[in-house]
């Protein structure tokens, strides 16, 4: 084991590092679920709230597994086991790597969706009479018990084959492409949409709240729910990057970028999709169907309206790699530990194996849309398990774990806090405020408690 703790990859740069990180959180959930959230949930009231979830429980808690993998240098479950040998914590490691089985299993057959589309309008675009035709079309295509699953091979290829490069050449080389490209990607089409004739009500509906809406429990819970699941939490990916950083890197610097970075990225996707939206008088809480079926319609309507809808599936499968490469690592990193496999061979098998689990999920749109559980399809209930379950528990014993389960001077001196008024409020956090929060958000996503 010291063996391989000694040949440990890292990252070349702190840049890499951060870009990596950004990437794991960047993904399909800050573009179109973001955008639906805000606009179910009264628009600016909600990104206030959600503002100050992301600096009361996002921050401390990306904090907080960054400095459990940079301690550790392990992966999700070996850091558990290295910190707190022989005690239940690591059923937090355990956690994050069911959960990323789970999530990538049906995540790469969403974003095969999105690899799917931009084809399409590689290609030219759809063919379509009236704009209505979209929903025909989308239900065709992930009802089609073939097509689908090519497309979420081709994803699931191109995930593995960045994780099987390494850390360096593969994960930390296409994060330096990546991130860069959303960001002008995503400025490009935000600066286009704005011209379009709904960029003051936009505007409005992002920036001037109505606080009536904070008279609602629900809008707390979505926003507390979007800020922990936007930033990847619980799910082990953040511990496994910080596993591959050098001791002299400082962490609370980076996890207010990687937050700070998350954040500012879902806001200028916001100003891409809403003045679209408002300027073909599409209503703003249109749902999951958005991206697929009510973007590409307004895109039909636009000048150069396909060349837009090539660059933002492009976007969109761009922003879905970033977070299958820090799933898929998450896996993998305790595959090779544990069973000293090869990175190569580790690659291979696991995302296969991932592969196959995301099969049931594409039928469950098709010819399997009959197998249901407690109502739900296939791909529903697999992310119900992971995103309702296994993430906000995992997220809580995180949260748990560094502010009860470790020692209070060694949890600061591994952050880089020290025994700074910072650091004790950040201890504070999380043995109080951010367990609290995550336990709502747990019994709320579950049906447990309902806020009506």
């Amino acid at each position: 084991m010291n063996q391989l703790d000694s040949n440990r990859e890292q990252w070349n740069s702190r840049i890499g590092f951060i870009l990596a990180a950004m990437g794991s959180a960047v993904g399909l959930g800050n573009i179109w679920r973001f955008s639906y959230v805000t606009g179910e949930n009264g628009g600016a009231a909600f990104l206030v709230i959600y503002l100050l979830c992301i600096l009361a429980i996002g921050i401390p808690v990306v904090l907080a597994e960054f400095t459990i993998g940079k301690k550790a240098q392990s992966d999700v479950v070996g850091s558990f086991e290295k910190l707190a040998p022989g005690k239940p914590w690591i059923v937090a490691g355990i956690m994050g790597v069911a959960s990323a089985f789970i999530i990538l299993s049906f995540y790469g057959v969403v974003a095969g969706w999105t690899v799917k589309y931009f084809f399409s309008y590689l290609t030219g675009g759809f063919t379509v009479q009236d704009s209505s035709e979209y929903v025909g079309i989308f239900v065709g295509f992930i009802s089609s018990p073939f097509q689908p699953l090519l497309w979420q091979f081709i994803f699931m290829s191109m995930t593995i084959g960045i994780v099987y490069l390494g850390v360096k050449k593969g994960i930390e080389a296409s994060n330096k492409i990546l991130m860069p490209s959303l960001a002008i990607l995503v400025i490009i089409l935000a600066g286009y949409s704005l011209s379009l004739g709904g960029a003051s009500e936009a505007f409005s509906f992002l920036f001037t709240p109505d606080w009536s809406a904070l008279k609602e429990p629900k809008v707390y819970l979505a926003a507390l729910g979007q800020a922990f699941f936007s930033l990847s939490l619980g799910m082990g990916a953040l511990i496994t990057y910080g596993g591959y950083l050098s001791k002299k890197e400082k962490l609370p610097g980076a996890a207010v970028s990687v937050a700070g970075l998350d954040t500012l990225f879902a806001l200028v996707a916001g100003l891409m999709i809403f003045p679209a939206v408002f300027a073909f008088g599409i209503s703003p809480d249109e749902g999951a169907g958005l991206a697929f079926i009510t973007l590409p319609s307004i895109f039909e309507q636009m000048a150069f309206g396909t060349l837009f809808g090539l660059l933002f599936f492009l976007l969109l499968a761009a922003a879905a790699l970033s977070s299958a490469v820090s799933l898929l690592e998450v896996a993998v990193a305790y595959f090779i530990r544990k069973f000293t496999w090869s990175r190569k061979k580790a690659s291979i098998i696991v995302g296969s194996i991932i592969f196959l689990m995301g099969v049931p999920s594409s039928l469950g749109q098709g010819i399997w849309s009959n197998i249901r559980f407690f109502d739900n399809d296939i791909l529903d209930s697999m992310d119900f398990i992971a995103s309702n379950i296994l993430l906000p528990l995992g997220g809580l014993i995180i949260a748990l774990f560094m502010g009860w389960g470790w020692k209070k001077s060694d949890a600061l001196e591994a952050s880089d806090f020290g025994d700074s008024a910072l650091g004790h409020a950040w201890i504070f956090t999380l043995r109080f405020i951010a367990p609290i929060a995550i336990f709502i958000i747990f019994l709320a996503s579950t049906g447990i408690i309902k806020f009506e």
